[in-house]
Parts: structure tokens; sequence; C-alpha cells
């Protein structure tokens, strides 16, 4: 019965993190603080400081830094040994500048709160290690990890997780003589065993694990080869822990070892389940393990604390980042996101207070102030993306439009507007194009393109990019509101020429065509149709079925669009030209209303 009990009760508490994780994550997510934040709310609210239904704190947050392993495994297999080696100058040189003079400023601020140079270095080094889980996170729902700020702001975190081994080696030195628990290995001795540990993890990587995993392959045992990736992962981990390093770079080295096998991608999509999972568990535990009755004791000293730390620990990293010659917008973000501490500070505090170097009322406050730290900095960035000023553009060999003469003007020039523009080209027509991303303009350049920095949604800049001596429009942005303004203000300021518009779906061709749009093409439905007329083929028809298919699809929708344009009053004529699908509305004249209903399609 009490096996029973204690069975029950465990089930009850995952039942309760699940819970609390369904319901907090995506409310916070839809109110635009991120879903970092959501799993800390969660944690504190169920935890032993909140509703006290999860108790175990310490616990769930050792089982859940797996998942901080887990991703770091993840964004090894995005990095090749040749990519690495080309970070090698911001991994040790950026990385090494940021946290040497971060650590000097913090034991300076903490000096000046009245604690010893001793404490306040051990204080100061574990607020500098920055929460590689939350950065992580965070630059992974922006989709920065491999964008340039991202690989810097990564190679900074790599270097501070090869950080942990010489700073509890700093700790031990610091310890007092009477210190019974300091360890009685030399250090020459545990750099050895760290060094060996890494070398037998790259021989492996590099000799076995390709063959093991094209024998489980050929074995072709789905679920075998899952338990083969978590093997990888946790051994990596395991070996890296035994050896004195961190379970997370041990992780790392194996996910770099085996980006470039052909297992790559499978190994990816094994471990992203249990990573996401445990990753959401570590923040649940960490905004369980905030006592709040320390922090109401001691409210004074923490809140002070996180606030000099957060600041002093930015400063420095806005001041380092632009002596590298980060541009300005860049370097705010990267000290917003990493002006926090991080979860190796728990372990260097607890290695700390076993040696005596700091007491048991620091470790208290400095883990609540690394915990508190972390939770702030998902609101933090959210504040600064809320209300931050838009990043002005680098414009650097970037021209305006000014007086174009092309007989068509490109509007956007992504992957739609360069294949647009093949037939004009061919036709010999002289064009005009205007983009408001720079490195797409300067990436055009080679190709013999010559495109304008200009917003097609400003009327002024239709006019300069020459909208008014245009024949044809064709806009192909990225963006539906943008694609909707710049149809409002072609349409009024350039009534003789004709608009050619991308849309996205149904409800934005029907705003496009309300605008008066001339063609709309919407972007996935000739793809779908395609796909639909291949699948008729392969299904046994002849290509007239098969046409005779397709055109039956387009007839339908178009009876559909008809319907939902107006109340289906609207006065257009649906055209079907080859394999094209548009829409020609009356062009200000009502007398050609009513030749043929409009036709959209689904996306």
């Amino acid at each position: 019965m009490a096996a029973e009990a204690a069975n029950s009760s465990q089930l009850v508490g995952i039942v309760t993190l699940l819970g609390a994780a369904v319901v907090a994550v995506p409310l916070f997510r839809r109110i635009g603080l991120g879903s970092v934040l959501g799993y800390l709310a969660a944690g504190l609210a169920i935890g032993p400081f909140g509703l006290a239904l999860v108790t175990d704190a310490q616990t769930i947050i050792h089982v859940a830094e797996l998942g901080v392993v887990m991703f770091l495994f993840v964004i090894g297999l995005e990095m090749k040994p040749s990519h690495l080696w080309a970070l090698r100058t911001q991994i040790f040189g950026l990385g090494s500048l940021q946290v040497v003079v971060c650590a000097l400023l913090l034991t300076g601020v903490s000096m000046a709160f009245g604690f010893s140079w001793q404490v306040s270095f051990v204080s100061a080094a574990g607020f500098v290690l920055t929460s590689t889980a939350i950065v992580m996170q965070v630059l992974a729902e922006r989709g920065d990890i491999l964008a340039p700020r991202g690989q810097r702001i990564v190679s900074i975190l790599l270097f501070e997780d090869l950080l942990i081994v010489p700073l509890l080696a700093v700790v031990a030195f610091l310890a007092p003589a009477d210190a019974a628990l300091a360890p009685s290995s030399p250090l020459w001795h545990r750099a050895g065993i760290a060094a060996l540990s890494l070398g037998a993890l790259v021989a492996a990587g590099l000799w076995l694990l390709n063959p093991l995993f094209g024998v489980l392959a050929k074995a072709k045992a789905r679920e075998v080869m899952t338990a083969a990736a978590l093997l990888v992962v946790l051994g990596a981990a395991l070996l890296m822990e035994q050896g004195g390093l961190s379970m997370a770079m041990g992780a790392f080295v194996a996910g770099v070892l085996l980006s470039e096998s052909t297992f790559r991608h499978q190994l990816e999509a094994d471990v992203e389940p249990f990573r996401g999972l445990l990753l959401g568990l570590f923040f649940l535990g960490v905004g369980m393990a905030l006592d709040l009755d320390v922090v109401a004791r001691n409210w004074p000293i923490i809140v002070s604390g996180v606030l000099a730390l957060m600041a002093g620990k930015a400063l420095c990293i806005y001041a380092v980042a632009r002596l590298a010659r980060t541009n300005h917008t860049d370097a705010v973000d990267r000290a917003i996101l990493m002006a926090q501490g991080g979860e190796f500070a728990f372990v260097l505090f607890a290695e700390a207070l076993k040696l005596k170097v700091i007491d048991v009322e620091v470790n208290a406050n400095m883990t609540a102030i690394v915990v508190l730290s972390m939770a702030i900095t998902p609101v933090v960035v959210a504040l600064h993306k809320r209300f931050a000023r838009p990043a002005q553009a680098l414009l650097d060999g970037v021209e305006a439009p000014r007086n174009l003469q092309g007989e068509v003007l490109i509007i956007g020039f992504g992957r739609v507007g360069q294949i647009a523009s093949q037939a004009p080209l061919a036709k010999g027509a002289q064009l005009s194009i205007i983009d408001n991303d720079p490195d797409v303009i300067r990436n055009a350049r080679p190709y013999g393109f010559k495109v304008y920095y200009g917003d097609g949604a400003r009327a002024d800049v239709l006019h300069a990019a020459g909208a008014h001596h245009a024949r044809a429009i064709i806009v192909c942005v990225n963006d539906q509101d943008a694609a909707t303004r710049i149809v409002e203000n072609a349409r009024r300021e350039c009534p003789q020429s004709k608009l050619i518009v991308r849309a996205f779906d149904r409800q934005h061709a029907l705003a496009l065509v309300q605008h008066d749009a001339d063609v709309v093409v919407r972007e996935t439905f000739e793809s779908a149709l395609r796909m639909g007329h291949q699948t008729a083929l392969a299904l046994g028809a002849s290509d007239l079925e098969a046409n005779e298919l397709t055109a039956a699809v387009r007839a339908r929708d178009a009876e559909r669009f008809a319907t939902e344009t107006a109340g289906g009053t609207f006065a257009g004529r649906a055209l079907l030209l080859g394999n094209i699908d548009y829409i020609e509305p009356p062009h200000h004249d009502t007398s050609a209303a009513q030749d043929a209903p409009a036709t959209a399609n689904a996306r």
C-alpha cells in the first residue's frame, strides 16, 4: 500500500507539472512574454513557495538539466567542425574579453556591498556565467541561432561553459586551510583527467559513432535508433562530468562530431522531443527554486543586488561588444539578453559553500539573485522588443531611388520577385526594382541587378521609383499588410499602371481585390494545383483527365471566391491564362462589370 501511495504521489506531481506548463506557456506567449517566463511563472505558482503542489525543486532541476544538455547537442549538430574552427577568435577572443571585464567589474560591485574580495569574486564569477538555457531558447524562438549576431552569442556561451573547470579550481584555491572537504588531488591531475575525457569523446566521435549508427540503421529498428541517440547524448554528458567538465559541453562536442554524419537529421529528430520537454521542466524547476522567504527577509540586498549586478554586467557586455566593432543595435541586444546569471552559478555556489568560501546566507541570497535575474530577463527582452525604436538598417553601398523610368516596377526582390522578373526581362522590358532590406540589395548586385532601397508603401518612394511611368507594378513583398498598403497607394497615385500582386491566402486576396488590384496571385495555389495534377497522373489518369480535374478545382474555387466577395455581388472578371490563376477586377470601369465571377483560391 505504501508503494502504491508513493507511486500515486509521483503521478500527481507529474500531472501537476505538465498541467502548469500547458496552461502557462501558451498564455504567456499569447501576451508576448515568451515561453521561458511562462515556465518560470508556472514553477513559482505550483512550487513550495507558491501553492506547494510540488515541493522537490532541486531534484527536478537536476533531472531537467538534461534538457540543457540535449539543447547543446542539437546546436552542435548544426555546427560543422570547420565552422566551429572559424569561430575560434570569437570563442576565445570575444568570450575571454567579456568574461574578464565583467568579472572584474562585478567583483568591485560586490565589494561595494561590504563583502570580502573572496566572497565578491565567487559571487561575481557565478553571475558572469550566463544562462545557456534562457539565451538559447530566446535565440531559437527568434530564429537567430545561425545568424551572425546569434553565432557571436553562442561563441561566448561556449567559452563560459569551458570556464566551469578553472573556476572550480579557483574556488578550491580560495578555500580556508580548515576546509575538510577541499579536493585532495592537485590541479594538474584534474586537468589531465579532463583532457583525457575530452580526447576519449573526440576519438569515439571520429571512429565509433558513424559505424555504430550504420549498423543500427541496417537493423531498421526505429526505437533502437532513438535509444542510440539518447545513449550518445547522455554518454557524452556523463563522460565529461566524470572528467570534471560541463555535461552540456560534452553533448555539444558530440553534436559537432556528428554534424557531418549522414544520420544528423535523424538524430536531431530523435532528440528534439526529449530536449523540448526537459528544457521546459528545467525552467519550471528554476521557478520553483525561488525561495520567497529568503527574498522577503533580505529583499533590500537581493533587489539591489539584482539591479546592480544586471546593470553592471549589461554595461560591460555593451562596452566589449562596441570595442569589438559590433553595431549599437546588436550590442544592446546582446547586453539585454546576457545580463542574467545562469544555471552553472548554482554549481559554483554549492562548491564554494561546501569549501567554506561563502556561508549559508550568502549562498541563499546569491541563489535568489541569480534566479530572479533569470526570471526578469524574458520580461526585459519582451519590453525591449515592444518599446525599442526599430533598428536602423545599415545602408552602406545602398542607393535610394530617384526619377527611375522603368516600364516595370518590382517592389520586393526576394525569391518571388527574382522569379517574377525573368519574363519581363526576356521580353526586353526595362526594370526598376526597390526593396527595403539592404542585405537583399547587396546580394542582388553580383548577379547584375540594380536594386534601390525604399519602402514601396510610401507614396513619395513610389514616385521616386517611377511608378507613375510604369506600365506594370509587380508587388512581391513578404508582408501582407505592406502589400495591401502598397496597392492602396499605387492605385491612388498611379491609376494607369497594372497592379500584379502576390497574395498569401484567400483572405489576403479578397482584401487586395477590394483595393482594386488588377492581378492577384496566391503564392501556394499554383504549386498545390500542380501537386494535385501530378497525383492524378500517378493514380492512372491521362493528361486530358488530369487537366479536366485541375480545371474543375479552379472553377469551384472561382465560384466560392465570387460568393465571398461582397456577398457575391463583386463585379470582376476571372481569367485563367495557361497555368496562372489571377484575378482581374474592373479597371475603374463599371460598364465591364458583369463579365464573369472573380477567382481566388485557398492558400
